[in-house]
């Protein structure tokens, strides 16, 4: 999570398990926190044709938790928040509504969802999600609002790149000495 170039690892802390069956025989169950609430909004939209990636960085230089494209082309975000300090004091999440079509908060079920309601979060762009690991449930859709073709396409490709490096990583990982 902490790596500052532009490709981040095949399979981080956060969406480890995305891809694995948390839960089975041999491993620690089904996961806590921000994976938790990523793991549950991945469910939905996969059921709804978005598919979605994690820990994805920006051009700008920020990473967005979740970031995906649905079956029309359109790029989605959603900041992921699990406390009440991380929600209001994210100051940053501005930066990637130009990177994406439509932008959500991805909230855990103990955090107030009033809290992302206020003038603050732009209630009338941003749309709300509240997940555990098992579901999610969009509580305030987000409004669309398009990219320029030029960033969808750049937009896309990047997602794409990431996407396919991810799946070949996976499917054969690397020697622990090979640099990539």
């Amino acid at each position: 999570m902490g790596m500052t170039d532009a490709y981040p690892p095949a399979v981080s802390p956060m969406n480890s398990d995305l891809l694995s069956d948390a839960g089975a025989v041999g491993t620690a169950g089904p996961p806590i926190g921000a994976a938790a609430v990523a793991r549950g909004i991945a469910r939905l939209f996969r059921r709804n044709q978005i598919w979605v990636a994690s820990e994805v960085a920006l051009p700008n230089g920020r990473r967005a938790d979740l970031m995906g494209i649905d079956s029309r082309g359109g790029i989605v975000i959603v900041e992921i928040k699990v406390s009440r300090a991380d929600l209001l004091g994210d100051a940053k999440w501005g930066e990637y509504l130009d990177h994406c079509d439509r932008f959500y908060w991805g909230l855990c079920p103990a955090l107030d969802t009033a809290l992302a309601s206020t003038d603050a979060f732009l209630p009338e762009v941003t749309g709300l999600i509240v997940a555990d690991a098992y579901d999610a449930e969009i509580i305030r859709p987000a409004a669309t609002r398009p990219l320029a073709a030029a960033r969808r396409k750049s937009e896309t490709q990047r997602l794409a790149a990431l996407a396919l490096r991810r799946l070949n990583l996976i499917q054969d990982p690397p020697p622990p000495d090979e640099v990539y």
